[in-house]
């Protein structure tokens, strides 16, 4: 089975296959889901397996290429989207959406619609995810101080997640985030060694390497340092606690996955 090409060249553990409109013929292949075209983005994900994932079916799909899910390498390229200090997980998922249900798929994809749609639009005239979209065209958020403060939900990583978002920078997170993005698997809260949401631009593109803990500016080669994320990094490799759990003999697998 032919794996399409994913949006943004992600290597990290995870995969699932993601509504993206065009790309692939609608109705056809693995991956058509009422006729609505698919594609295979590399995701780490708490509700899926760390392999191909048909949602037309929601059973696992064993694909030619899965030994490339397994290899965690961890390289995430793509372009920034840059935003300030404290920004809150009101601001990260409006309150009025948390009534969406992550694991159910269609509600977990709705919710990626949302993320940082609570950033004023005075001050982020360019939007993290475009109107009537459901991903991010920004693989990749560079963020200030105390990023992810304010009240406690999970639906904050998990929106970005769903969005498209791999990494976040920044630097310093509040503690809440930091967890909820450890227990979910949705993205890797990074700690920046320098302030970049100054020095980078929405659009600008950068490498981030999670083994040698580098982000490098494409254009220019200048690199900067990451702090590592020390013993939560297999946890999110693994898609969160429970996949890690899984993973380690702590509580069952799935059968059949």
């Amino acid at each position: 089975m032919e794996v399409p090409k994913p949006l943004c060249r992600v290597e990290c553990p995870g995969g699932r296959w993601r509504r993206l409109g065009p790309g692939t013929q609608p109705g056809s292949g693995p991956g058509a889901v009422g006729g609505a075209a698919l594609e295979l983005e590399h995701r780490a994900s708490p509700l899926l397996p760390v392999f191909a994932v048909a949602l037309a079916n929601r059973r696992c799909v064993a694909t030619a290429s899965r030994g490339n899910f397994l290899r965690m390498t961890s390289v995430i390229t793509g372009p920034v989207y840059v935003v300030g200090d404290n920004i809150d997980t009101d601001q990260i998922i409006p309150a009025q959406y948390l009534n969406l249900v992550p694991t159910i798929p269609e509600e977990y994809e709705k919710l990626g619609s949302y993320a940082l749609s609570g950033l004023p639009e005075s001050l982020y005239p360019v939007r993290y995810v475009r109107p009537g979209a459901l991903d991010s065209e920004y693989p990749i958020v560079v963020a200030g101080r105390n990023f992810g403060c304010g009240s406690s939900r999970e639906h904050a990583p998990i929106a970005l997640g769903s969005a498209g978002c791999r990494v976040v920078l920044a630097e310093s997170f509040a503690r809440i985030f930091f967890r909820n993005c450890v227990a979910t698997g949705e993205l890797y809260p990074c700690e920046l060694v320098e302030r970049l949401c100054d020095r980078l631009r929405t659009g600008d593109v950068v490498t981030v390497n999670l083994d040698e803990l580098t982000v490098t500016e494409v254009a220019t080669g200048q690199v900067h340092r990451i702090k590592p994320l020390g013993d939560v990094r297999p946890v999110i490799d693994a898609g969160g606690l429970f996949n890690y759990a899984r993973k380690t003999g702590m509580i069952a697998s799935n059968p059949g996955c």
